[in-house]
């Protein structure tokens, strides 16, 4: 009799342990999620993006940027009012007779490139000559913390669309010459200027050619070629950024800005700079012998 009890004791409490797993189960135990096509010895990761996940690196363009802006200007130019003459033909009475006109004052901007601490300047020569090929009248130059000088012109060259100006001032932050013989094509470049007459203005890209051929006339590229060598890249580039710094990601001056291709002269792509290899030549030239050298001379 006792032995009937106490496997009649043991039975019950087998089945009492049983129909106790089975209600804890259905209640609180919630089934694993399975993750298809995974080992469980992977471990799974977030899809964002961590320097320090092994995924890769950033691309961060402060340096470069931190660097360039202080030494990239503002150059704005004023042309005075002219008077010009000119010959309307033949008088029935008198003859020929030459007739005055006016052209107004003009006013433009650009950028500029300080490439020593005691005040020198590279710039386009576009960018501070009039229609007819001279110097404006007026060349006032802005520091990014906005100081202003008056500018004086050192030299230009046409040939290669450089010009060299000078301010009164000492200490001021430069930029270093890179070298653009090598640059490669897909590496990325920053344009700095003064687009638009905004503020100092960074816009990144890549290098979307090198030893580009192109010829251009007030700003504006020509289908025929010429001898001159430009890199092109995609850099965002608007007027206003003639005669600015091309920078790599070292912040060294790779080039400097001269002209956009554009059907509208707005941008619609592609820009062009100056190799920094042809302005340095260009800038020794200028201040070694100063004056103005035409293009084809």
């Amino acid at each position: 009799m006792k032995l009937k009890q106490i496997f009649l004791t043991v039975a019950i409490s087998f089945l009492s342990a049983f129909l106790g797993l089975a209600v804890y189960q259905k209640l609180f135990d919630k089934p694993q999620m399975i993750i298809e096509g995974t080992r469980q010895d992977v471990p799974i990761r977030y899809s964002k993006f961590s320097d320090n996940n092994g995924l890769g690196e950033t691309m961060d363009f402060t340096k470069a940027a931190t660097t360039a802006v202080p030494a990239v200007v503002h150059i704005k130019t004023k042309i005075s009012l002219n008077k010009k003459n000119r010959n309307p033909g033949e008088d029935e009475l008198f003859g020929p007779r030459l007739w005055p006109y006016l052209i107004p004052e003009q006013r433009a901007s650009g950028s500029g490139v300080i490439v020593s601490d005691d005040g020198y300047i590279v710039t386009n020569n576009h960018v501070i000559s009039d229609e007819a090929g001279g110097v404006a009248n007026e060349i006032n130059v802005t520091l990014s913390n906005k100081t202003s000088y008056k500018a004086r012109v050192i030299g230009r060259s046409e040939t290669d669309d450089i010009a060299v100006l000078k301010i009164d001032a000492k200490n001021l932050p430069y930029m270093i010459f890179g070298n653009s013989d090598l640059l490669q094509t897909g590496q990325w470049v920053l344009a700095v200027g003064y687009p638009l007459n905004l503020e100092a203005t960074v816009t990144a890209g890549i290098v979307s050619a090198t030893g580009r051929s192109i010829s251009m006339r007030n700003n504006q590229v020509k289908n025929e070629e010429d001898k001159h060598q430009y890199i092109q890249t995609d850099a965002a580039v608007n007027s206003g950024n003639s005669g600015g710094a091309l920078v790599d990601t070292d912040g060294n001056l790779v080039g400097i800005t001269a002209a956009i291709m554009s059907p509208t002269g707005i941008y619609a792509g592609y820009s062009f700079a100056v190799p920094v290899n042809t302005v340095r030549k260009a800038v020794k030239e200028i201040i070694q012998m100063g004056g103005f050298r035409k293009a084809n001379d």
